[in-house]
């Protein structure tokens, strides 16, 4: 069944795995924003970091690996029992990483905003903040926990919360990496003037995971976009195939999680 979220005009298909995370992330946010105003958030981006260039890490020529940080998902439960972002963020540096991606939504992905400043502190690469951005007050969050980027998910925002949420961004100096999984999310991620589009091989709604849909939907990202293939991504054949096809970077994770030494992992993927 789905239902309507009056605040956003949202269709919200609370069967699905996106949709209970949508929604508990909406009432998280709430609680959340009863405890730090608005005004308290603007007066910390006043104090925080400069903003490092994600887009132009990701622009580089080369393989542009996204490596994600993330103590757990919802589809495998805990990747890394000893979960270390500053070494794993140093690891991935050293290792040849563009840019680095951090989950900070607790409850599925038993991540936290300490994870990602933890993370930056500890590397001078870009870092983004990979969660559930719903509304302008967690993008002021954002900024102030000294994140470069942050992820916008095409299927959980109405249109003019999308527009609103990358412009806010760009005054506050970070891109949005735009995610879709449809032709259709596409077209409305390009209607909003995404400037980074990641094509998600994870289907949001039931956790199934083709690495075909980012070569279905490359052709249509203009070439003035950036263009990210994200989830399923496991082998250096994988980033051949898709950096033929027209792909300027690759979000890996869960695939980097698993391994024992994660920057070894991802030493291996970039010298194949």
């Amino acid at each position: 069944m789905s239902s309507v979220n009056a605040n956003s005009g949202l269709e919200t298909r609370s069967g699905t795995v996106l949709g209970r995370i949508v929604e508990a992330r909406r009432a998280e946010v709430a609680r959340r924003k009863r405890m730090v105003p608005e005004a308290v958030l603007r007066m910390a981006v006043k104090k925080a970091d400069a903003v490092r260039d994600f887009p132009g890490a990701l622009g580089r020529d080369g393989v542009n690996v996204i490596a994600e940080i993330k103590k757990a998902s919802p589809s495998a439960g805990v990747l890394r029992p000893d979960f270390d972002p500053p070494s794993l963020a140093r690891g991935f540096e050293q290792a040849g990483a563009a840019a680095l991606s951090v989950l900070t939504e607790e409850e599925n992905f038993q991540g936290a905003l300490a994870h990602l400043r933890d993370a930056r502190a500890a590397t001078s690469l870009p870092v983004l903040r990979k969660d559930f951005i719903l509304e302008p007050w967690q993008v002021w969050e954002t900024r102030a926990a000294n994140a470069d980027a942050f992820l916008l998910i095409v299927a959980a925002l109405a249109p003019a919360t999308l527009a609103e949420l990358l412009a806010l961004g760009r005054e506050l100096g970070m891109e949005a990496l735009v995610e879709v999984h449809t032709a259709e999310e596409l077209e409305g991620a390009l209607a909003a003037g995404a400037r980074i589009v990641g094509v998600n091989n994870r289907n949001l709604h039931t956790l199934e995971v083709r690495v075909e849909t980012s070569l279905a939907l490359i052709e249509a990202i203009p070439e003035d976009c950036l263009a990210v293939s994200e989830s399923g991504l496991r082998s250096a054949n994988d980033l051949r195939r898709l950096r033929t096809a027209g792909f300027d970077a690759f979000l890996i994770g869960e695939h980097l999680m698993r391994e024992g030494d994660p920057a070894a992992g991802l030493r291996r993927l970039l010298e194949a």
